[in-house]
């Protein structure tokens, strides 16, 4: 069986973390997927969570979904 390499195992869980922030999202607003996946990734977390360095994308996405909406990741308008 051939081990993944760091980077194919941060990208899987960060698309798993995005997938559940999405899914948060739509519950939480009732929102259409377009919309929340426009939030989720417009949002500053995405940045954070794209630096495979910072392995942010261990977190639990519950976690990473307060993060998101907390106010001082929420982008001024």
């Amino acid at each position: 069986m051939k081990q993944l390499t760091h980077h194919q195992m941060a990208t899987y869980l960060t698309d798993y973390v995005l997938s559940e922030l999405v899914k948060y999202f739509i519950e939480d607003t009732g929102c259409s997927v377009e919309q929340a996946m426009e939030r989720v990734y417009n949002s500053p977390l995405m940045t954070l969570l794209q630096d495979e360095e910072a392995e942010l994308y261990v977190q639990s996405p519950a976690y990473l979904y307060e993060l998101m909406n907390d106010n001082l990741l929420q982008k001024k308008d």
